[in-house]
């Protein structure tokens, strides 16, 4: 990893230092010069500063034993002991990059009462489940959730850790990677996982631009956080094949300057991601009011009603309807784009639906190559046209989204 070292008993003037770092990247604090993280590694202190004062350094590699280190282990989401679906999902994935390598599937359960929880886990396959259930685990706190993980990985050792990007997900992956010095990579969209069991982590960046290919040779254990639909879960076995470990972590491990005083449970409502069928509005439509089509639409197919980002800054839906990588990702039965153009930030919240169909006037959109079915013209024709046929009959909404989906 690269680093700017500063030499203090080179320093003589500070405050002309300071200055010459145009990010505010060096401070002057308590008789010592740092570098705070606004540095962008651009060396101009390097160039421009008195000669020995800054230097641009790597920290040396080293080496590890990737033998050591075996298993894939799947951190498991859950609210008071009921599994979010998208621990299943990476089970999945986990279960197809293991079967590459020849290792066994882990899953990292902690919580309080969830013994008789784990056992569900073991329908999907995994070949063992590592339980930490303690009462000062009831409620999700930082500092107790991070030192079960370091303990559980500290005494498995697995080679790869895969984590669902929710909420507390997105909380303890960093902080249980951090104590290891290890890389993190989040909301992969592809994972994949070579003979010599490095990781391959591909996901969007710079806003959706390019697809970067992440992988971290030379550290252990190797951390991925994945969306909620991005993978497919396995079909759940009648049998329970695997076994539960029960584990126990010393009290003092467990302690928290956090106290839960109270918890108010949110109002559960169905979001997009849990969608069958989703009509999107896209840059296409050019008021408000036109949204009444796309909305007739979604209700004669029982569909959701989604938006791209240029209607959500446009004020004229809800947030958590947005598809895309700063919005949610979906995996429906069929999805209807109306006017969207296909950028890849879009493409990247609902390239996995089992059926996409696009309308859309450019012949040439991004979006037909994603598209299983293309529809080549404007919207404000081809809505209130298939709404028509759909009210007359002549297309079915079975027709319409089942037979197309299959």
């Amino acid at each position: 990893m690269a680093k700017i070292v500063i030499h203090q008993e080179k320093v003589t003037n500070p405050k002309a230092l300071i200055e010459l770092c145009p990010f505010s990247a060096i401070e002057y604090v308590n008789d010592y010069l740092t570098i705070n993280a606004a540095c962008k590694m651009c060396k101009i202190c390097v160039k421009k500063g008195p000669e020995g004062v800054f230097e641009f350094t790597h920290e040396p590699v080293h080496s590890i034993d990737k033998d050591k280190w075996k298993g894939i282990a799947v951190y498991v989401d859950h609210l008071e002991g009921d599994i979010h679906p998208v621990t299943f999902e990476l089970i999945g994935k986990a279960k197809e990059l293991a079967a590459k390598i020849n290792h066994p599937v882990y899953a990292l359960f902690m919580g309080h009462d969830i013994k008789e929880s784990a056992k569900e886990i073991l329908h999907y396959g995994v070949d063992e489940v590592f339980v930490y259930d303690e009462e000062e685990l009831k409620d999700f706190r930082i500092e107790p959730y991070t030192a079960v993980f370091e303990d559980f990985i500290n005494s498995i050792m697995p080679s790869i850790l895969l984590v669902g990007g929710t909420t507390i997900g997105r909380s303890l992956a960093p902080r249980a990677a951090a104590r290891f010095r290890t890389g993190l990579t989040a909301d992969c969209t592809i994972l994949d996982v070579q003979e010599n069991t490095d990781l391959d982590q591909i996901r969007p960046a710079f806003g959706g631009n390019i697809m970067a290919h992440i992988h971290t040779p030379n550290h252990r254990p190797q951390f991925a956080t994945v969306r909620y639909k991005i993978f497919s879960a396995p079909e759940r076995s009648e049998e329970a094949d695997g076994i539960i470990t029960h584990c126990s972590i010393e009290k003092e491990k467990l302690t928290s300057k956090i106290e839960v005083l109270d918890i108010k449970k949110k109002e559960k409502e169905e979001g997009i991601e849990d969608a069958e069928v989703i009509i999107v509005a896209g840059r296409a439509i050019k008021k408000e009011d036109d949204l009444s089509m796309i909305y007739e639409l979604a209700d004669l197919l029982g569909a959701h009603v989604a938006t791209t980002r240029p209607l959500i800054e446009a004020g004229w839906a809800d947030p958590r309807k947005q598809i895309g990588l700063s919005g949610r990702t979906v995996k429906p039965k069929l999805i209807i784009t109306c006017g969207v153009s296909g950028a890849i930030q879009f493409v990247a919240g609902m390239n996995n639906s089992e059926c996409i169909i696009a309308i859309n006037k450019d012949e040439k959109a991004s979006i037909f190559g994603v598209a299983h079915y293309g529809i080549i013209g404007d919207v404000y024709d081809v809505i209130p046209q298939l709404i028509e046929k759909i009210k007359a009959g002549e297309i079915s909404k079975e027709e319409l989204v089942y037979v197309t989906a299959n």
